[in-house]
């Protein structure tokens, strides 16, 4: 048959996105921990048989860039059968950190000959086995973290496989109910694929596969080609890695030729004793976004947007670093700032476009209490919002979560039912953003009581430097972490006792241009 016209494109590009849709729908519904319920800190795609992205849901960047990045290698050479589902959370092996448990099912043609692609959704569990409640401790090697999983195959022919009954045994009821709920969110997905392939037939699901790929590709190109050509260089510094290194350097050099760029990464810190370090997919991932957010709304989230965008980096460094090397805040903080890093060299390339940085850290909170001789043990985590840069054409939004995550603050009604806590303000942080002629907006202060003695962890980013402002504009105001009113590190593990008090003031973002003084 020919060629799909523009509308029939749109319409499969729009089929294949809502059964994203509906997967993480399912995800959510099913889930048990208000990390995944209410935070929504989870993402679905759609894969063809060599693992390459052609549909997605507008979920985490940072989880959907990364998948895209390794799911090649990631399905290559295995011998899919029917009903297989594939566990993993290894960073080394197609993962981001330990937290992040990635469920990849593959979809065959309903007679069960054909491999037609995969469905696949990462989740984030509180509690992944580490001996830190939140499972996001300031660790110095990955197996501090928690349980490490490479690719496992969980289920074959929809039954549990043995050698894999003991992964839920790291956690309490949560992780378990937490695991059914992505498996049952890809066998929705699985089902949904193929009757959609069963409508509209297999040459035509192929075909849409390949022009839903080259009507991305182009518009990447002509994305590119907007750009100004030449060699752009950025330099920002992340704060320390609570472990003795500070002042970490993060450089690129940013070629863009010929509707294509180079993000070069390779003159960055070498990796640091402390977790944040990132496995080149998640560096892929920041970079990846950085683009998309130049493309028209309308531009389908598949492989052929990447074709044209080249990773370089550095192996034992920071932004590629090698096992056992601890990455839990790497796939948080790191792949923040390296947003923050490739929009500072874009800004060189077209001012007109890009903002001033963004709040530049998650503001990571990871908390809980472990009774080892009762054997029960709670554990929490979430992010704090915060700031956004202000743009060529507009002020920065206050207290919203920005570039590499794309979650909700968890409902102060939830976290009180769920857990030992007492939110006594949430509020937005008035005057935190950086002066400008369209100035960044407020951070968020947020403070808890703890009505149980807790163990905390904190990793938390632009603490020491202060998100930049672009083309005269101030910086935002630097976040803070307080103890009773007392300062805390940016990254640290303190313990709690009851009537305690922690209080989170997130950063603001920077200004963009300058102030025009009334004559």
């Amino acid at each position: 048959m020919g060629a799909m016209n523009v509308i029939e494109l749109k319409l499969f590009a729009s089929r294949v996105a809502a059964i994203c849709e509906e997967m993480g729908l399912v995800l959510r519904r099913a889930a048990f921990s208000p990390n995944i319920k209410d935070r929504l800190d989870f993402s679905c795609a759609l894969f063809g048989p060599e693992g390459q992205l052609f549909a997605q849901a507008d979920h985490m960047p940072v989880h959907l860039g990364s998948m895209a990045f390794a799911m090649g290698p990631l399905v290559k050479d295995r011998e899919w059968q029917p009903g297989d589902m594939l566990v993993l959370n290894d960073p080394y092996l197609g993962g981001t950190h330990l937290p992040d448990v990635t469920l990849v099912a593959p979809v065959f043609s309903t007679e069960g000959t054909n491999l037609l692609g995969f469905v696949v959704n990462r989740a984030h569990h509180a509690n992944i086995g580490c001996d830190t409640p939140g499972s996001m401790p300031v660790s110095s090697c990955l197996a501090e973290e928690g349980i490490i999983i490479p690719p496992t195959l969980l289920l074959r022919d929809g039954k549990l496989q043995p050698g894999v009954e003991h992964l839920p045994d790291v956690a309490d009821g949560d992780l378990i109910g937490d695991l059914a709920a992505q498996a049952g969110a890809n066998r929705v997905g699985l089902l949904r694929l193929q009757q959609f392939i069963s409508n509209i037939g297999l040459d035509i699901y192929r075909q849409g596969m390949q022009q839903l790929n080259s009507y991305a590709e182009r518009i990447a190109v002509d994305t590119i080609a907007s750009l100004k050509p030449g060699l752009y260089r950025f330099v920002d510094y992340l704060d320390d890695d609570g472990c003795g290194s500070s002042d970490i350097i993060l450089k690129v050099s940013l070629t863009i030729a010929a509707g294509r760029v180079e993000v070069d990464l390779s003159e960055s810190a070498d990796s640091v004793r402390g977790n944040l370090n990132c496995p080149e997919s998640v560096v892929a991932a920041a970079a990846y976004y950085c683009f998309r957010c130049l493309m028209p709304d309308e531009t389908p989230a598949c492989e052929g947007l990447f074709r044209h965008i080249n990773i370089k980096t550095r192996l034992g460094s920071i932004v590629n670093a090698q096992r056992p090397a601890a990455v839990a805040a790497g796939n948080v903080e790191t792949s923040t700032r390296i947003v923050d890093l490739i929009f500072g060299a874009l800004a060189q390339a077209a001012p007109e476009l890009i903002p001033a940085a963004s709040q530049g850290t998650m503001n990571n909170i990871a908390m809980g209490y472990i009774d080892h001789a009762a054997g029960t043990r709670w554990d929490y985590y979430e992010t704090v919002a915060g700031g956004l840069g202000g743009g060529p054409t507009q002020e920065g939004l206050s207290s919203v979560h920005s570039h590499m995550t794309n979650t909700l603050n968890t409902p102060i009604e939830s976290l009180e039912m769920h857990y030992p806590l007492r939110v006594h303000r949430y509020a937005v942080r008035w005057g935190s953003g950086g002066v400008g002629h369209h100035s960044g907006g407020d951070g968020i202060v947020r403070e808890y009581e703890f009505l149980q003695t807790t163990q905390l962890s904190l990793l938390s980013e632009r603490r020491i430097f202060a998100p930049w402002g672009l083309q005269g504009g101030k910086d935002g105001d630097r976040g803070a972490n307080f103890h009773n009113g007392q300062i805390l590190p940016g990254k640290c593990t303190v313990e709690m006792a009851v009537g305690d008090r922690l209080t989170i003031q997130s950063p603001g973002g920077g200004g963009w241009g300058g102030v025009v003084e009334d004559e």
